[in-house]
């Protein structure tokens, strides 16, 4: 971001107003373009899990983050639509925001980020189709859509709005590097370039002087 915010900010009362400047900021800078509908989903995604409640599971030794396969599993095994499309929301909205903003948690898991752009964005795909001419929600299928079509691109968004700085060690690039060759990441790869860093996919060669 073009410029550094106070930690103060965050905790403001006014939380919603930061994460759409912050969000439209995001925007502007990757040159993305999605409906204001899709804009608000994010920002609310954003103030929502500010809350840890609103995103950790009660678990026996504490709060803790559930497996996405145990969300996807909830949404197999869910007895009406509307549980089912609850759980599917769920699975997207906690790898949407895993990906984008706790990506760093990832780095000595058995699953990495791509797994979470994949699970996420399937389960956008579906609310898609699910939803269409049902309503079930609020939310139109049109922006579940949206948001399974860009979800590489929105969680590049949400990593906006968390980045402070840009990459200042090299596990920070090793991390950025992997991140653009498993999802292919504006974002990463342009962080890299930043830091004098060409990526290239594997079996190929480049070197930036």
């Amino acid at each position: 971001m073009n410029r550094a915010r106070s930690p103060r900010l965050i905790t403001d009362s006014n939380i919603t107003a930061f994460f759409q400047d912050s969000v439209t900021e995001a925007l502007q800078r990757q040159r993305l373009e999605i409906t204001d509908m899709t804009v608000v989903y994010l920002v609310n995604l954003l103030v929502c899990f500010t809350r840890s409640e609103a995103l950790f599971e009660h678990a026996a030794d504490g709060p803790a983050l559930k497996p996405l396969a145990l969300h996807y599993r909830d949404a197999l095994e869910a007895p009406t639509a509307t549980l089912r499309y609850r759980a599917l929301r769920r699975l997207g909205d906690v790898a949407l925001f895993v990906a984008g903003i706790l990506s760093h948690s990832l780095r000595r898991k058995a699953v990495d980020v791509d797994y979470y752009v994949n699970m996420g964005g399937n389960a956008y795909a579906v609310l898609a189709q699910s939803t269409r001419g049902r309503g079930l929600t609020r939310v139109p299928s049109e922006t579940w859509a949206e948001l399974a079509d860009n979800f590489v691109h929105c969680v590049d968004v949400l990593g906006e709005v968390n980045e402070q700085a840009r990459p200042s060690t090299d596990g920070d690039l090793l991390r950025l590097y992997e991140t653009w060759l498993r999802t292919g990441s504006r974002r990463a790869g342009r962080l890299l370039r930043e830091a004098g860093v060409e990526p290239v996919q594997a079996g190929s060669c480049g070197v930036r002087h």
